[in-house]
């Protein structure tokens, strides 16, 4: 009953929505009353899906507050503090892919990317690759986190290939792979991914909850960006070839 009444107390996460929706909505209506001028059919379409997706990422962001969070945290907890704690490593894989593949704003730009390219780069290709590469870079932070590697050692040559690659890849790739970068490290990745490393870093001896834990989620943003201009070179040989 306690953690039916705890997940119904929204109020805050709902407060905080509507203060981030209003200003899109009154702009919106501003511009309809002095120049869009849009059907009306048309706009109550428009508002159905404002509404429906206020509720739907009220009830999100809650589920996630009440249930991610400490999950995460306790499993990090729990597994940081067990024998076999290099299990960290592929359970981050598969928590990097699922977490990805469940990320709204990742579906999103798949979407989207098929339909600038006049559907030559479909979504699953972008959806795969996308998730595969937020999966590798998930288990590299739980390694460098077992491992007591400093940050820089991932981040800083990370970031020198992935100017590299902006070489070779297409104009068009390049920028949907920066786009990329900050769609991936979405509620679901901080929320829970992020989570356990923190449950593990505060478990691990010799390991520091913030200097260790903190910093996964500039991998996962460096993950897209390689992913998906590694998509590009691809996509460029095989037109070329």
């Amino acid at each position: 009953m306690n953690i039916i009444l705890e997940f119904l107390n929204f109020r805050h996460v709902a407060m905080e929505l509507f203060i981030a929706f209003a200003p899109l909505v009154l702009f919106f209506a501003y511009m309809q009353h002095r120049s869009l001028r849009l059907p009306r059919s048309y706009v109550l379409r428009l508002l159905k899906g404002v509404i429906l997706s206020y509720v739907g990422l009220v009830l999100f962001l809650q589920g996630v507050t009440q249930g991610f969070l400490p999950a995460g945290t306790e499993i990090g907890r729990i597994i940081g503090g067990a024998p076999w704690r290099w299990a960290l490593v592929p359970l981050g894989f598969f928590f990097g892919l699922a977490a990805t593949a469940a990320e709204p704003a990742v579906r999103v730009l798949a979407i989207e990317m098929e339909k600038a390219s006049g559907g030559s780069v479909g979504q699953k290709p972008v959806l795969v690759t996308l998730s595969l590469g937020v999966g590798i870079f998930v288990a590299l932070a739980m390694f460098k986190l077992l491992a007591g590697i400093s940050i820089l050692w991932f981040v800083v040559p990370g970031y020198v290939l992935a100017l590299v690659m902006t070489r070779f890849s297409t104009p068009s790739f390049i920028s949907a792979a920066f786009d990329a970068g900050g769609v991936a490290t979405g509620p679901m990745t901080v929320t829970f991914v992020m989570a356990i490393a923190l449950g593990a870093a505060g478990a691990l001896e010799g390991r520091d909850a913030v200097a260790d834990g903190f910093g996964l989620i500039a991998l996962v943003a460096l993950a897209p960006i390689l992913s998906v201009m590694a998509l590009g070179i691809l996509y460029s040989r095989k037109r070329s070839g």
